[in-house]
Order: C-alpha cells, then sequence, then structure tokens
C-alpha cells in the first residue's frame, strides 16, 4: 500500500487549508496555528522529512516507523510519541492495527499501519470545534484516543454476540470440533483487544496527571471519560474471557461425564455377558465328572441358571444407574 500523507492548517476563525509536508516547518513558527498531520503505511524518507520538519527524536521516528509496538507514552524534549492497537468492526470481522502520534505545542501527527481506523473524523471535529474548545493538540490527542477506545466497544458487543452463540450449543450434544475452534478464536480476540484496551488506561491517566500542557483544564473531564471508558472495556473483556474459560470447563466436564457413563454402561454390559461366558466355558472342558452331566434337565437347568444370573446382574446394575 502506498503512503497517503494528509497536513491541514487550523487557524482561529479561519477554515482548515490544505497544505504540504514541506510548509510545516514555516507554519509553526506561528504560535497561533496548530497543524494536523495524517499519515497512512509511511515509509522511512517520509517519517524522516515529517521528522526533520517536526523536529521529532530519531528514536521515536523509528518506533513510529516499527509495527508490533507495545502501547506506550514516552517524552521526547518538546514533544510527546504515542503508540497504540486499534480494533474495528467491518462486515462482522474484526480488524485489529496500530497508529502512534507524535503531540507538540501546535501539531499532532498521527502514522497508521495495517487496517487501522479511519482518521477523517478527527479532522472534521477540529474544525467544528466550539463550546469554548479550539483546535490543537490537547483537543486533537482527546478526539484521537477517543475515537480508538469509542470502537472497542462494538467489537467487544459482536465478540459477546459470537459467544452467547455458542454458549446455547454447549447445553447440547451437538458441540463440534468447529464450535470448539470457534470458541477458541473467540479467547485469542479477547486476549487481542484486551491487550489494546487495558495500557490506553495508563496512557490517558499519564496524560492527565504528567502532562498538564497537554490536556488543558477544560478538556481534563474529556479525558477522564475516556479513562473512564477504557477501564469499563477491560473489565467487561475480562468478564467475558472467564465465561469462555467456564464454557470450555463446562464443555470438558461434560465430555469426561459422557465419557465415564460409556465406560460404566460397558462394564456393566460386559458383567452380564460374562455370567454365560464362564459357565459355557466351564461345560466346554469335557471333563468326565461335571454338574448333571448326564440328566437329561441338566442342559435346560444350566441354561435357566444362566439366564436368571444374567436378569438378576441386570436388574442390580440399573438400580445404581451403570445401565
Amino acid at each position: 500500500m502506498n503512503a497517503q500523507t494528509h497536513c491541514l492548517l487550523y487557524r482561529a476563525g479561519q477554515t482548515p487549508a490544505e497544505i504540504r509536508l514541506e510548509q510545516i516547518s514555516d507554519q509553526l513558527r506561528d504560535s497561533g496555528n496548530f497543524i494536523w498531520i495524517d499519515i497512512t503505511e509511511a515509509t522511512q524518507p517520509l517519517l524522516t522529512q515529517l521528522g526533520n520538519a517536526l523536529g521529532l527524536h530519531e528514536l521515536a521516528v523509528e518506533d513510529a516507523l516499527t509495527t508490533h509496538q507495545r502501547p506506550k507514552l514516552e517524552e521526547y524534549g518538546g514533544h510527546l510519541f504515542i503508540s497504540a492497537k486499534t480494533a474495528q468492526l467491518m462486515e462482522n470481522h474484526i480488524f485489529f492495527g496500530e497508529a502512534h502520534f507524535f503531540a507538540g505545542p501546535n501539531f499532532v501527527a498521527s502514522v497508521r499501519h495495517g487496517p487501522s481506523l479511519n482518521f477523517t473524523r478527527v479532522g472534521e471535529r477540529l474544525a467544528a470545534a466550539r463550546s469554548g474548545l479550539h483546535a490543537g493538540s490537547s483537543y486533537a490527542l482527546y478526539l484521537l484516543l477517543d475515537l480508538i477506545v469509542d470502537h472497542y466497544r462494538p467489537v467487544l458487543q459482536s465478540l459477546y454476540e459470537r459467544f452467547l452463540e455458542l454458549e446455547a450449543v454447549l447445553l447440547t450434544d451437538a458441540l463440534d470440533r468447529t464450535d470448539l475452534e470457534k470458541l477458541y478464536n473467540i479467547k485469542r480476540e479477547l486476549n487481542s483487544l484486551r491487550n489494546a484496551a487495558e495500557p490506553m488506561q495508563d496512557i490517558v491517566q499519564d496524560l492527565i496527571r504528567l502532562h498538564p500542557e497537554f490536556v488543558s483544564r477544560e478538556l481534563k473531564a474529556y479525558y477522564r471519560d475516556v479513562h473512564d471508558h477504557a477501564i469499563r472495556v477491560t473489565d467487561a473483556i475480562d468478564t467475558l474471557r472467564t465465561h469462555a474459560s467456564d464454557a470450555m470447563q463446562f464443555h470438558h466436564a461434560s465430555l469426561t461425564i459422557r465419557q465415564n457413563e460409556s465406560v460404566q454402561k460397558l462394564a456393566g454390559w460386559g458383567a452380564i455377558l460374562a455370567v454365560p461366558t464362564v459357565i459355557f466355558s466351564l461345560y466346554g472342558m469335557n471333563f468326565d465328572w461335571m454338574p448333571e452331566l448326564h440328566q437329561s434337565w441338566g442342559y435346560p437347568a444350566v441354561l435357566a441358571l444362566s439366564a436368571a444370573s444374567m436378569v438378576w446382574l441386570y436388574l442390580r446394575l440399573r438400580k445404581r444407574g451403570w445401565i
């Protein structure tokens, strides 16, 4: 996928204007300007150019270029670097991606990797800022983090609905290998979603506590709301993970019980069939002296004794629930 770059210049009382990457340095000299930059599938030359324009630390630029970063918040002199994992639901499929952010006094730049979220809404809300809010680093960071956390909830809801369908099958004997694979996939996706949502609590909390220059007083309540949503999502994920684990343990226990019942039935019928087997094998040994061997009623007596023994043993085993 080719890299795509969008740079928007915001200034109070003016319509946002698209600018080129080469113009960023000049525009940043004016403290009244705010620049929002969004890059998709960045390349090394493009990020190097961005780093030179914004004065970014080389280690932060290197992290932004590398995928599979752990979610984190780091400070590099006059700017912050934030790495986050995104999740979204598209056509009933869950896609995980990554988003990295650079935030300075009058700029915010996002670098997206993989099937990440569309940040078009962020640019639109920056342009339509009202109620005392204005386009700036504090408001832009809030919009970005809020958008990411908001997309966790429909993903979690989808996983919950899929689990409910499997839970109904667990209570029947219709569960097969495919259903178990689906349940395992739900657990795996829950783990991935938790790895994305849980670190967001620390990132937002650190922004509020340690970086007041990026969290304005007017927006503290909004950041706390994002933090609260991240906690709720994480708690809901943990609850659903527990339910999924319990469901798998229930299935394994049910399977063990059914196997034990089958073994009991086989053992019971084996004991019943053992009675005539022992008696007939004794009479098949061809000894000269055997009970009632030369009596006319000997053969039916042995048959009657075998049948009576089998019936008695069957009734005893049935009473104990073995067959």
